[in-house]
C-alpha cells in the first residue's frame, strides 16, 4: 500500500517546568508559597512582613528599600524567585464576592507591577499572574481550625496557608486547561497608585 508510516506525536507539549511561587498579599505580612519544578504540590514556605507602599516603612519601623529601590518585601520575594527558578509568580487578587474590585484589589495590583518592575531589573524572566483569591483566607482558617490550631496565634501560618491555597488553585488551573493561570501583568500596563 504505500511507504514506511511516519510517527503520530502523541504527546502534547506540556509547560515549561519551574517552580511557582504563590503570594498573599495583605497589609501587614505577606504569605509565600513554593511548588517543586513540575508544579504538582504547593507547600508553605514563609510570612514575609509587608513594607507599606509608597513609605517603604515597615509597620512603624525605619525605612527597608534596596539602592536601587526596592521595598524588602518585594526583595526577598525576587531572591526566592532566584533561588528556586520560578517560571511563574502567582499573585492573589482580592476581588469582592460579587467579582467586582476594590482598594485591596487595586493593592494586590500595585504590588504585582512592582514585583514585575524588580524581577526585570534582577533579570529574571518569570512571569507574574494574577489569580482571583476570593475566600482563600477563610479557607487558611478553617483548614487550621479543623487542624487544631488556634488562630489568633497564628496569623503568620494564616498567611502561608492562603498562599498555599492560592498556588494550588493556580497548579490546578495549569493542568487543567494546559496553561498558565490568571492574568499577565506587564509593567507598561499596570501602574502603581501608592508611590
Amino acid at each position: 500500500m504505500g511507504g514506511p508510516v511516519e510517527p503520530v506525536e502523541t504527546t502534547e507539549p506540556g509547560l515549561p517546568r519551574g517552580a511557582r511561587l504563590g503570594i498573599d498579599v495583605g497589609m501587614a505580612r505577606i504569605g509565600l508559597a513554593a511548588s517543586d519544578p513540575d508544579g504538582l504540590v504547593a507547600t508553605p514556605v514563609e510570612t514575609v512582613p509587608r513594607v507599606l507602599a509608597g513609605t517603604g516603612k515597615q509597620s512603624g519601623k525605619r525605612p527597608v528599600r534596596s539602592a536601587e529601590g526596592t521595598t524588602a518585601d518585594v526583595a526577598r520575594i525576587v531572591a526566592e524567585a532566584v533561588d528556586r527558578f520560578a517560571a511563574v509568580v502567582y499573585v492573589g487578587l482580592p476581588r469582592h464576592l460579587s467579582g467586582k474590585e476594590g482598594a485591596a484589589t487595586a493593592d494586590a495590583r500595585a504590588f504585582a507591577a512592582r514585583l514585575v518592575a524588580a524581577l526585570a531589573a534582577a533579570g529574571e524572566a518569570a512571569e507574574v499572574r494574577l489569580v482571583d483569591e476570593r475566600m482563600t483566607t477563610v479557607s487558611a482558617h478553617q483548614a487550621l481550625h479543623a487542624a487544631g490550631r488556634k488562630t489568633k496565634r497564628h496569623r503568620s501560618v494564616i498567611d502561608q496557608a492562603a498562599a498555599v491555597i492560592i498556588l494550588q488553585s493556580a497548579l490546578d488551573a495549569e493542568r487543567a486547561k494546559g496553561e498558565r493561570a490568571g492574568e499577565l501583568v506587564e509593567v507598561r500596563t499596570v501602574h502603581d497608585t501608592h508611590e
